[in-house]
């Protein structure tokens, strides 16, 4: 893939997978980016598959690991000592990028602030993602995309029937990846900046943020009109019944999203073998099919309850409103517009095991990325000090000292 970011250095401080994911996609662009890890422990999402809690891959591949850490060197610095401090603010001093999601009190206690980074390099981008953002009474709080992306950023209520318990997001990292993205666009147009006028700047995002974000429309429409969530209908009264959620005969389902229901109503009912549903009074056009919305959803239900998704899948091919099979993760694998666009990208792990990973959602000049795995915990520790200069006996005496691994 054409390396964008070829030629940038990131130096990275942080954990889990909402800030460590930015850095992966800017790997993905080319750039080089510096994992830093503790000695001892790591990054504690490591934690998460050899302390047995999540499940190893075959191969013992570490999926949690690998997905916000593809393609970065792994350096294993205790930033506590005061050896380690300098060796970082060494690699500070030569990198485009500081990206952190260390809390505003650890940062200031490791003199990895703002201005302890700028002291040795005046023009580095420093870009800090949070939990609840870098102002305000509860900006030393810690947060998780499901409980500050997903809950108290809104998301979890506007999909949850008023008084159930709310769903939990749809699956691990949802709002870490779409944030960890948003970080990456922000540190594209900081560097772009830097480049036009010269000047460094401190990029900002948070969980909430991008909760928020998400769900920006329900939150103008709630300022306007004076309601905390967006009406929830009957799906059988739905004014247009070419917007709605249809179950096919083996239980699975296909989205309709035909806005426009004069342009293509007579269009898809025709094709799905029901043309005399076009000239039905009750649903020649949109105004009748709304007045008479329950039998006209209830006759869709059950002419798509007739045959099973794999069997639809063929004939809506030729229909000319927008429709989509509800798919599976596994169904993605073999989507065969997932596979023409290379969205996926065969990785081979440290062991030999080859899998599948999700490339990020942007392509240039329509070059397919090349992932490469994640490090090992402290991987890069040696060939990175060397590079910065040290001899092999000065990075043993570190070791002995703790200060790397």
């Amino acid at each position: 893939m054409k390396g964008i970011m070829n030629g940038i250095r990131v130096v990275e401080v942080a954990a889990w997978t909402y800030v460590p994911i930015a850095g992966a996609v800017l790997a993905e662009w080319g750039a080089e980016v510096l994992k830093i890890e503790h000695p001892e422990v790591g990054d504690p999402q490591r934690g998460l598959v050899t302390s047995g809690l999540v499940p190893s891959g075959p191969g013992g591949v570490n999926h949690m690991i690998e997905l916000p850490n593809r393609g970065k060197r792994s350096v294993a610095i205790n930033l506590k000592s005061e050896e380690g401090h300098q060796l970082l603010l060494k690699l500070a001093a030569s990198a485009d990028v500081f990206l952190t999601n260390f809390r505003p009190q650890a940062r200031a206690k490791l003199k990895i602030d703002v201005e302890d980074v700028r002291a040795v390099n005046p023009d580095i981008i420093y870009v800090r993602g949070s939990a609840l953002g870098q102002r305000g009474p509860e900006a030393e709080r810690g947060g998780y995309d499901n409980s500050t992306f997903w809950g108290r950023g809104g998301p979890a209520d506007i999909i949850s029937s008023p008084g159930a318990y709310p769903s939990s997001q749809p699956g691990p990292g949802f709002g870490d990846v779409i944030g960890g993205l948003t970080i990456a666009g922000g540190i594209s147009a900081a560097l772009f900046h830097r480049e036009r006028t010269g000047e460094a700047v401190v990029v900002d995002n948070s969980l909430l943020a991008n909760g928020l974000w998400s769900i920006g429309a329900t939150v103008l429409a709630a300022d306007l009109f004076g309601f905390s969530r967006m009406p929830s209908g009957d799906r059988k009264r739905m004014p247009n019944p070419l917007v709605n959620n249809y179950k096919t005969g083996d239980e699975r389902f296909i989205s309709l999203i035909m806005l426009e229901s004069d342009r293509y109503w007579s269009d898809l009912v025709t094709k799905i073998g029901h043309p005399e549903l076009a000239e039905d009074p009750r649903f020649v056009d949109s105004a009748t099919r709304a007045t008479n919305c329950v039998d006209c959803v209830s006759a869709l239900d059950d002419i798509f309850a007739s045959r099973t998704l794999e069997e639809w899948k063929p004939i809506l091919m030729d229909v000319e409103g927008v429709w989509a099979p509800v798919q599976t993760a596994d169904e993605l694998l073999r989507d065969p517009q997932v596979v023409a666009n290379g969205y996926l990208r065969e990785v081979d792990s440290a062991s030999g095991t080859t899998f599948q990973m999700a490339a990020s959602p942007l392509q240039f000049d329509g070059e397919l990325p090349e992932l490469t795995r994640a490090p090992d915990h402290g991987e890069h520790t040696d060939q990175v000090l060397t590079e910065l200069g040290l001899d092999m006996d000065t990075i043993l005496d570190l070791k002995v000292k703790g200060a790397i691994l």
